[in-house]
């Protein structure tokens, strides 16, 4: 059902030199800071020209971008604010299908068509309802799932597949060309999975279980289990909430935060040969259990946005030290998720009272020297890599082994304490 009723507030403000703007959901005195209220998820469509956000009490906004542009009625395409009633909390929702990373970042974003944009909302009864955004209509419902439906993702090579992610310890791939009756399901998680990625060559899913500390890789051609990255490792006491692929497909970053202590930690690593390739961690002084929520890498690869419990967002970009970018320390930020706009430099992030709000995130210019590597890497393996006639030190650039093994996120530098609290 979609309905044009207003129920979001524009609001402009200068509370941080990096926020844009921010839209708060209006809501009856009874209803604010109850459970149900949470933006679990937020997306921008592949070209850039919509933005989807759960606000909670099963409704999603859908409203064209940028919000202030005089474009937004172009006499084409409807252009109005939409919203989705899905009638159960939405905790996963996504634009499909995507078009190849590349072949996206070439083309400036336009309207996308009406026959092709469709949006996939996960629901807390497992149940994953496909709209229309245009039309506002639903199209038919995908039933499965024996859980909450945590994250969904539309691979980026332009077909109706649809994977996604439950409590039900599964992962399921749909063919949405037929409606979703031929479906792969994925076993093989112990417990509540938080999240799942798409490798941009669409060979590889990627998967992190909340409770069973698994970082599964599945093969998105054969449906078969690959391997699991920290099976056997020191990470007893923790918990997995999200991870991404980078634009070119050879980095793997995975999210987690200690539940003994209140450090958290991000892990890259190289999907094809199971190394990890360096850890960036967090240490809180204050003995505060400090979550880490979503991470995603920027669309050129540069950088790494973070979200969480202290700080409603960073960015890091890889291999240095500290943040390129980090907004004021703040316990009730209250953030959820995080998603870039297609053509970088905004960050959207969802918060736990259903608001959302847009951050300025850096525009660097890439070096030839990393335009090289994404492109190459985008259909090359690191095996395939290692088999070329290479001198030493631009193999590991291109291998991403020049990176330091560890990084401090945090201004001190007191690493003992740190492995303390993680053994």
């Amino acid at each position: 059902m979609c309905s044009a009723d207003s129920n979001v507030e524009l609001q402009p403000t200068t509370s941080d030199p990096a926020l844009l703007l921010e839209l708060k959901t209006r809501r009856p005195p009874s209803l604010v800071d109850r459970a149900g209220c949470e933006t679990w998820s937020v997306d921008f469509s592949p070209d850039g020209a919509w933005f989807a956000w759960s606000m909670g009490h099963g409704i999603v906004w859908v409203v064209a971008w940028p919000l202030d542009s005089e474009d937004n009625q172009n006499g084409e395409t409807d252009r109005g604010d939409k919203s989705f009633s899905c009638g159960h909390p939405v905790w996963g929702l996504t634009f499909g299908p995507r078009p190849p990373k590349s072949a996206a970042a070439a083309r400036p974003a336009k309207t996308s068509s009406k026959r092709n944009l469709l949006l996939a909302t996960g629901l807390q009864n497992g149940v994953i309802k496909i709209w229309n955004v245009f039309t506002g209509n639903p199209v038919f419902d995908l039933h499965g799932h024996e859980g909450v439906v945590r994250n969904l993702v539309f691979p980026p090579n332009g077909t109706l597949t649809l994977i996604s992610s439950s409590r039900d310890k599964t992962l399921r791939v749909w063919d949405l060309t037929d409606k979703g009756k031929k479906v792969q399901v994925l076993h093989g998680h112990k417990d509540w999975i938080s999240c799942c990625s798409v490798s941009s060559d669409c060979s590889m899913i990627a998967s992190v279980g909340r409770f069973d500390r698994m970082v599964c890789l599945w093969s998105l051609r054969s449906y078969t289990f690959i391997r699991n990255l920290v099976g056997g490792t020191h990470y007893t006491f923790c918990l997995l909430s999200s991870c991404d692929f980078s634009p070119d497909g050879s980095v793997l970053a995975t999210a987690a935060a200690a539940v003994s202590s209140s450090s958290w930690w991000i892990d890259l690593w190289d999907p094809y040969t199971a190394e990890k390739l360096a850890t960036v961690v967090d240490y809180f002084e204050d003995f505060v259990l400090n979550q880490i929520s979503a991470i995603q890498f920027s669309p050129n690869g540069l950088h790494l946005s973070i979200v969480t419990d202290d700080r409603a967002l960073r960015i890091w970009e890889l291999g240095e030290k500290g943040m390129v970018m980090q907004t004021k320390r703040d316990r009730g930020s209250n953030g959820l998720c995080c998603n870039y706009h297609p053509q970088g430099g905004v960050v959207a992030t969802g918060t736990r009272d259903g608001h959302v709000r847009f951050w300025r995130a850096p525009r660097t210019i890439p070096s030839l020297r990393h335009l090289c590597r994404s492109i190459l890497r985008y259909s090359v393996s690191t095996h395939q890599m290692e088999a070329l006639p290479l001198p030493k030190r631009i193999l590991e650039y291109l291998t991403y082994r020049n990176l330091p093994e560890r990084l401090n996120a945090w201004s001190s530098s007191d690493e003992e304490e740190w492995d303390r609290n993680l053994i």
